[in-house]
């Protein structure tokens, strides 16, 4: 790490970012690997280094020290491949959605459009209250959290999804846990992995939830596989398609892999061979190809969005500057995009929120930015407002409903009439309020509920 004049750390954030002062020519330079065919598997960590985590899992249950939560039958699971070509068991049914704080805050249609497209398909799940944030952007932002506190977290969502059941009359294990935020899934993969190779960091969170009463038969209880629910869309990409009243055809949408989603423990990422060859993460291009529209490729996919955490909170300029000039800017220029796809929360709120500060500097690009979920909704037939929500986003979106043949207008006045409604006490629920039962304070029994 550089140093300062003065000794102290120099660590590129806030007052002490520097410009570089490179002529054009020379930042291209810079950047140029990003362009290269880095694509082709060769960015990844050497096969014979990399390690398949879950075979330390089983062998510690084996011994006696752990317990799995299975994805069993009853889950409906679906099998697909990573990088390496290693199955991983993806549940489709019986679901306890992790929520993720950044959506239910910022982007309120994104996880109402994923809750949408279950119901839609007849899917059991568990919306429940009784859950926390994972406290990764805590950790990852400001470096204040902990690996003992984050293990912890994980452990204790993951343990009440186990026994969430049982206040329906329901066994352990009736549902799986279903993570909606990209930070969050990163997070606990990398958590798991800590977990699994380190017998002091067992003990030191073990001691923790013995006290909350988090343990199975005294032992940790540790998730078979941590799935993102990008990969439940991915695997019932066809199901949802079928379903689709909205032509996209003409649609050309360019796609943000997050960086929490498949660069952190890329082994466990999903690669499909029916999906740009197999030669990218396959999650959201699957489901937006099977919709019919158009993935258009470009040059910076492989860029960060800008938030990076840190940049968000130390040097908000840097986020704001990239994600317009290396991520939308190029989206237009390059595929002349008319929609921007993501899986994350932090890349959905940043490339679509930062948008209006360019127009302070001319840089008037203007690029729906949505959630693979939000899009896939949308085309099949949710409303754009009640459901999808994009009037919480910054970035507009009635030149795409006009081009998917979408009376924006009409039911923006549908809409307008339904807020009059919930004013006065008429609202309506997306699902049964019994999907959203705890065990916790407050919780009433399924015959108590109306």
């Amino acid at each position: 790490m550089a140093n300062n004049e003065d000794g102290s750390r120099f660590t590129g954030h806030g007052a002490e970012w520097r410009d570089a002062k490179l002529s054009q020519e020379e930042a291209k330079l810079a950047t140029a690997w990003v362009e290269q065919r880095i694509d082709k598997r060769s960015m990844l960590t050497n096969k014979s280094r990399v390690h398949d985590i879950r075979d330390e899992m089983w062998r510690l249950e084996k011994e006696g020290e752990i317990i799995v939560h299975r994805i069993g039958d009853q889950h409906d699971p679906v099998m697909a491949k990573t990088i390496y070509g290693w199955d991983k068991k993806i549940p489709t049914n019986q679901l306890w959605h992790h929520k993720s704080c950044g959506q239910c805050g910022n982007i309120p249609g994104y996880p109402t459009s994923l809750l949408w497209l279950m119901n839609m398909l007849d899917i059991r799940y568990l919306d429940e209250t009784d859950q926390t944030s994972c406290t990764a952007w805590n950790y990852h932002g400001s470096g204040i959290g902990n690996i003992v506190s984050l293990a912890a977290v994980f452990l204790r969502n993951f343990h009440q999804a186990y026994v969430s059941a049982k206040a329906e009359g329901k066994p352990e294990g009736y549902y799986y846990p279903l993570v909606h935020c990209g930070t969050s899934f990163g997070n606990y993969k990398e958590v798991r992995e800590y977990l699994l190779l380190s017998a002091e960091l067992r003990d030191q969170v073990k001691k923790i939830l013995g006290k909350l009463d988090r343990l199975i038969d005294g032992k940790l209880l540790i998730p078979e596989e941590i799935v993102h629910y990008s990969e439940w869309t991915h695997v019932m990409r066809k199901q949802i398609a079928e379903r689709q009243v909205i032509d996209a055809g003409n649609i050309r949408a360019t796609i943000h892999p997050a960086c929490h989603v498949y660069k952190m423990v890329p082994q466990d990422v999903i690669y499909d061979d029916d999906v740009l060859d197999g030669e990218r993460v396959a999650v959201s291009t699957g489901i937006i190809q099977s919709l019919g529209a158009n993935v258009i490729d470009y040059s910076t996919w492989y860029d960060c969005c800008g938030f990076g955490f840190r940049h968000i909170i130390s040097e908000r300029e840097f986020t704001r500057s990239f994600s317009i000039d290396r991520k939308i800017k190029i989206a237009v220029d390059e595929a002349n995009s008319d929609v921007m796809i993501g899986h994350d929360t932090g890349c959905i709120t940043t490339l679509d929120k930062n948008q209006w500060i360019g127009q302070a500097d001319g840089k008037n690009y203007d690029l729906p930015v949505l959630a693979d979920v939000q899009f896939a909704a949308l085309v099949c037939g949710a409303h754009p407002y009640k459901i999808v929500q994009s009037h919480w986003h910054a970035s507009s979106t009635e030149k795409l409903f006009e081009k998917l043949g979408i009376d924006w207008q009409a039911q923006k006045k549908e809409f307008e009439q339904y807020l009059k409604q919930v004013e006065a006490g008429n609202q309506e629920n997306l699902y049964d309020p019994r999907r959203r039962i705890t065990g916790g304070p407050g919780y009433q029994r399924t015959e108590q509920i109306t």
